[in-house]
């Protein structure tokens, strides 16, 4: 099974939306092997955003990712990557479709409700960032049968 990292922004935060797009993840079929609550620094940011250190709004980027804690989960399935990025949809909440948690919780680019992984491999390296070893956890859900059908898993 795929692994992916989802962290759910302080706009999530602020706004109340933590039980609600947790419940969308849980709902599809995704396990949660990994969950807390974390303040993140200018140092994680700056490794996780490197590829947006030189874009002139990394400041309001630094500053949004800080103005509270966020919740950073590990979600399991198969092809977790690909489903958790369908499920999140298109970047800037404005153009994300009805029915994704960015275009029902979003209007902004920035204040986008919800960071994905978008490889696998990203997934794991962003996985290792943000836990510690022994923060996530191998389990099988006692009805995973119902999750999927016999040759999918």
């Amino acid at each position: 099974m795929e692994q992916t990292l989802v962290i759910l922004k302080p706009s999530a935060i602020h706004r109340g939306l933590i039980g609600e797009i947790i419940n969308r993840f849980q709902n599809k079929g995704l396990i949660i092997t990994g969950l807390k609550m974390m303040q993140l620094d200018e140092t994680i940011l700056r490794e996780h955003y490197a590829h947006l250190v030189e874009k002139p709004f990394f400041p309001s980027l630094l500053e949004s990712m800080m103005a509270a804690p966020v919740i950073v989960m590990c979600l399991e399935g198969k092809d977790a990557v690909e489903t958790v990025r369908l499920m999140t949809g298109a970047t800037n909440g404005r153009k994300a479709l009805p029915g994704t948690i960015r275009g029902d919780f979003s209007m902004s680019g920035q204040e986008n409700i919800v960071h994905a992984s978008d490889s696998v491999e990203n997934g794991k390296i962003e996985l290792a960032r943000f836990f510690k070893p022994g923060e996530i956890f191998n389990y099988t859900p006692s009805d995973l049968r119902f999750y999927y059908a016999p040759d999918e898993n």
